[in-house]
């Protein structure tokens, strides 16, 4: 089904992602350790007004991770964003949830 492509375990990633958005000075903080070589991220981004946008990764037809809204309102209410993380975490123990705080609510993790 899918070619068995050599994948960056998400500790590693995530680390090297995070220093580099830190060195740049975007606050960032992991607030769910999941799964070190495989688990998926779930990220918060928020901008400090007291509302969020949600993207989490999901795998597209030919196996590849891409970043998608997990509502189709694009930017929601804080409180709405944290009983969607806490659900997620409850049903998948293995994400990873990291929150970003930048005003203009842009996704750093997609170069």
């Amino acid at each position: 089904m899918f070619s068995e492509t050599p994948r960056t375990p998400t500790h590693v990633w995530l680390d090297a992602k995070i220093r580099e958005l830190t060195i740049s000075g975007i606050g960032v903080y992991v607030t769910h350790r999941g799964e070190k070589m495989s688990g998926l991220v779930l990220l918060k981004i928020n901008s400090t007004q007291g509302d969020c946008k949600l993207k989490t990764q999901q795998r597209n037809l030919d196996g590849i991770l891409e970043w998608i809204d997990v509502f189709q309102d694009d930017v929601i209410e804080e409180k709405k964003a944290d009983e969607y993380i806490n659900r997620s975490i409850d049903r998948d123990p293995d994400l990873w949830v990291v929150e970003i705080e930048d005003k203009q609510m842009e996704n750093p993790f997609i170069n």
